[in-house]
């Protein structure tokens, strides 16, 4: 399926995609379940009933609904773009022998490695994200910090920043994450200074986006990794199918295997509320929720999702007429 032939299922749909999503919007705008991720104090501040959908697609086009400036920690959705970073870094071959990419239906915090290889499961699980971040370049902790900041400005198309307070908040009580690192620091998975790249890891936690940044960055991911709109390489083509992957089954963490049966798209959830959506060679999609679901995804965000994938047949294996004759 070829983004020309996405955009004419688009405009043959029974509403114009802004329209359908507008729709989607009201229909979800009053709904209350779930509740807002508190283990991290700062997150607790958050208004319940913020909500937006954008999409972007792959030639640049912007379709928002919602509170879609609002802005919020991306969270656990940095893993994906920090990821991309370390390959881009490393190289596949090298990020293997430390990370897998093995599905887990632990939490997404557990404290647990593969028992034969001792790597973190995928780098889509906290401790997987923490080795992932320990492997970015840089003289020292400011230059490593730069250098993911530029990366995701390459993605979004503008500089970003680190919310201080969640940041302080997140370092406070991240006693998990440390026995994590401890942890794959006794199997050689991270090295030395593990503070050092835990305070990278709860900084890339706390980079503010909105809701359309996220659709450009999923779009951009979408796009061969050019950004859509300022045509900058945000990462190297050749790594999209790895970051695509891991997305598709570790991404939506004890959620993934319903996640691609139901919606069927690479996709990342975190705990601020947001989810990104990867339709490859067509859109990004995003979702901004706070409520969430016993596994941590946003239910609002679950739902559009849901909808948007069958309303415009985007799942991957749709096999309609118009797609596979």
């Amino acid at each position: 399926m070829n983004f020309m032939a996405n955009q004419k299922s688009l405009q043959i749909a029974s509403l114009p995609l802004q329209s359908f999503l507008d729709d989607l919007h009201d229909k979800y705008k009053l709904e209350q379940e779930g509740a807002v991720a508190d283990y991290i104090p700062e997150l607790a501040k958050v208004n319940p009933d913020a909500f937006s959908i954008c999409i972007a697609t792959v030639n640049g086009e912007v379709y928002k609904v919602g509170d879609y400036n609002q802005l919020f920690t991306i969270q656990s959705i940095s893993k994906v773009f920090v990821y991309g970073l370390a390959l881009d870094d490393h190289g596949r071959d090298y990020i293997l022998t430390r990370v897998g990419v093995e599905p887990t239906g632990d939490a997404f915090n557990a404290i647990v490695l593969d028992e034969q290889s001792k790597r973190p499961y995928n780098p889509m699980v906290n401790a997987g994200a923490i080795a992932t971040t320990s492997l970015i370049k840089g003289f020292g902790a400011s230059e490593r910090l730069n250098r993911m900041l530029d990366m995701f400005r390459r993605y979004i198309g503008h500089d970003v920043f680190v919310d201080i307070a969640v940041f302080t908040s997140e370092r406070t009580t991240g006693h998990r994450n440390r026995a994590m690192a401890h942890l794959m620091l006794n199997f050689g998975m991270i090295d030395e200074p593990i503070d050092e790249a835990l305070d990278l890891y709860f900084q890339q936690c706390a980079v503010m986006v909105n809701c359309q940044d996220l659709a450009v960055m999923a779009a951009t991911l979408a796009n061969k990794g050019v950004n859509p709109i300022s045509k900058e390489q945000a990462v190297d083509s050749r790594y999209i199918k790895d970051i695509l992957s891991v997305m598709y089954t570790c991404g939506m963490y004890n959620f993934a295997g319903e996640w691609a049966y139901k919606v069927g798209i690479p996709a990342k959830s975190g705990i601020s509320g947001g989810i990104i959506a990867v339709v490859p060679n067509q859109m990004g999609i995003a979702v901004f929720s706070p409520r969430l679901d016993s596994r941590g995804n946003s239910v609002r965000g679950v739902k559009v999702c849901e909808e948007l994938s069958q309303h415009f047949g985007l799942h991957l294996f749709e096999c309609s007429h118009s797609k596979c004759n």
